[in-house]
């Protein structure tokens, strides 16, 4: 059964749409959405390993597909058939296209585009019932497989942004300290330098000024 949908911008993990009534009957939804949102900050940030992927988290799963310049994401039993999960979001996905597709890059605030909640619900309806002849002959579609998606877990797939953010971290980090050596090295070599022709100046200084004394004597 579907237990929560949502959509979100993925230049910048923005969330656009959630399905107002999703995940009353879910316990501790709110820590599920907040696992929802850190994959979409993921997103935002390149850590997306695929277009289409399911992500298992506690008694749940996530199935979420890429389209352009949007993520939709369903939660659903584990119990739930992978296939249904997958062409719900693909409705979704045509229907959130066609209707907001040229306004999604300009929206600026979250949940922009809540009036899609009725398409939302009106579909999820109709995907909730694996046993109707509908859903059944979704079920036996060739023509739509889903074998190849892969499946991982959520602490994984949220793991290797934390490590990308932690490599790009450091990478920042190696890089202003190699500045700050070069700055260092520089002024070493400045102060050899200065260690170096200091006594030659000096000297040529005093001969000068010995020359110009005896010349003006003269």
């Amino acid at each position: 059964m579907v237990k929560l949908t949502m959509i979100a911008r993925v230049t910048d993990g923005l969330p656009l749409v959630e399905g107002l009534d999703d995940g009353r009957d879910v316990e501790n939804v709110d820590h599920y959405k907040q696992q929802v949102k850190a994959l979409f900050k993921n997103f935002s940030k390149g850590h997306n390993e695929a277009s289409r992927m399911s992500v298992e988290t506690g008694p749940f799963i996530f199935h979420y597909i890429i389209e352009g310049r949007v993520c939709y994401l369903t939660m659903c039993d584990r119990a739930y058939p992978k296939k249904l999960a997958f062409q719900y979001l693909e409705d979704l996905a045509n229907e959130f296209e066609r209707v907001n597709g040229s306004q999604i890059e300009t929206a600026a605030r979250p949940y922009a585009f809540i009036k899609f909640d009725t398409f939302i619900q009106k579909t999820k309806k109709l995907y909730q019932d694996t046993r109707t002849q509908r859903n059944i002959a979704k079920l036996n579609d060739e023509l739509y497989e889903v074998h190849q998606i892969m499946t991982r877990n959520v602490q994984e797939v949220l793991g290797v942004g934390e490590k990308l953010d932690q490599v790009s971290q450091m990478s920042s980090r190696l890089t202003s300290e190699s500045r700050i050596y070069a700055d260092k090295a520089k002024d070493l070599n400045r102060q050899a330098l200065i260690r170096k022709w200091a006594p030659v100046a000096i000297v040529l200084g005093i001969v000068i000024l010995l020359f110009w004394v005896r010349k003006k004597i003269w």
